[in-house]
């Protein structure tokens, strides 16, 4: 596979005919291990402008990810490996569904799709995380929103404190909603 490198975590496939295989994937799991934010993406659309955005997404264990919403777009999420549990919060950051996902052997969701701008997260509960992402584009920053009420990824200590503590909220609201 050709690859052109966007930054050390946006990468974008140069092929003709995109094609993955398993030892792709690993290859991409150890350059996650090797980010800063332990996060990889494998874009199989050619730029930002593309009307339709497929993704590869490696994460890691303790990859944060901010609670965003994205505006005018629709969003699908396909579990490849792993576990994760994607949160969704209501404007003031209330917890409002909690969606336990893993791959498709695993019995639980393996897919979500979302329409809606709602509020999210991942709380991803196995070492690593690969998932097939796709959106509409073109890319548009202003058209994602990250929670007021949410740490801003560089805040190490202070994102580490929440995620531990929408830990303990997902863990609750999932005993209440078995």
């Amino acid at each position: 596979m050709r690859i052109k490198v966007y930054n050390p975590e946006v990468l974008y496939s140069e092929d003709g005919i995109v094609k993955i295989r398993r030892q792709d994937m690993e290859q991409l799991e150890r350059k996650a291990q090797e980010n800063d934010r332990q996060r990889i993406r494998l874009c199989a659309h050619k730029d930002v402008n593309d009307r339709l955005h497929e993704m590869f997404i490696i994460h890691a264990r303790d990859t944060y990810v901010r609670p965003h919403k994205h505006l005018n777009k629709s969003e699908s999420f396909h579990v490849i490996e792993g576990a994760v549990d994607v949160v969704f919060f209501d404007e003031e950051g209330g917890l409002s569904d909690v969606v336990r996902m893993g791959d498709y052997s695993s019995g639980r969701f393996f897919y979500y799709r979302i329409a809606q701008p709602l509020y999210h997260t991942l709380r991803i509960t196995s070492e690593i995380l690969v998932f097939h992402e796709t959106t509409s584009g073109p890319f548009n920053r202003s058209e994602m929103v990250f929670a007021p009420w949410a740490p801003e990824e560089g805040e190490t200590g202070r994102h580490k404190e929440y995620m531990k503590k929408l830990s303990q909220d997902v863990d609750a609201f999932s005993a209440r909603e078995s």
